[in-house]
């Protein structure tokens, strides 16, 4: 698999454990629910590298209790990881970068909470991008708890500040993935 090794040119040390750990968990319960969709081989093989890419823009952005300085506030890592990955010749898997935020981002949402993001829809469109976005949302990159995967009240408690379309959306897809064995 050589997505680790695309993140080791971006990342090191505690930062690169961090996002390697956060995204190999992602990357699992991503691989969970498309078995359970019977999605073919060759998707699956998308769904793990992407999922294992997704959060590659973190490289880039100010957090430092992950071990980042970079320049950019950290909303914005999704959309520097779209750039990161599409200049790698990798444009699928850099709108999977860019589409992973909560459930995503609407060009609404984007104006009215006024975030520092190209003014464009940034949800997920296809099938696996849905899946990875799914499964991020169960992970965290918090040190110390990054194999903790959360409950689906606590997803939805942390996506209803963002409006009840949010955990709608969340909802159809616990439905749409029939994922009940895989997270309760």
């Amino acid at each position: 698999m050589w997505a680790p090794q695309l993140l080791a040119r971006y990342l090191e040390g505690k930062p690169l454990e961090i996002v390697l750990e956060h995204s190999r968990h992602v990357a699992d319960l991503a691989l969970e629910v498309a078995g359970r969709l019977a999605l073919p081989e060759e998707t699956r093989v998308f769904i793990e590298e992407a999922a294992l890419l997704h959060d590659i823009g973190v490289s880039q952005v100010h957090a430092p209790s992950l071990g980042l300085h970079g320049p950019h506030p950290y909303i914005m890592h999704g959309v520097l990881g779209r750039t990161i990955l599409e200049g790698e010749g990798l444009p699928l898997h850099a709108l999977v970068c860019e589409r992973h935020t909560g459930v995503g981002l609407t060009l609404n949402d984007i104006v009215r909470q006024a975030l520092p993001l190209p003014q464009r829809d940034m949800c997920p469109e296809s099938l696996s991008e849905q899946i990875i976005c799914f499964a991020d949302l169960f992970y965290s990159k918090k040190p110390g708890r990054l194999a903790e995967r959360k409950t689906v009240d606590t997803v939805r408690k942390k996506l209803l500040p963002f409006g009840e379309e949010k955990v709608a959306l969340f909802d159809s897809w616990l439905s749409r993935f029939d994922v009940s064995k895989c997270i309760y």
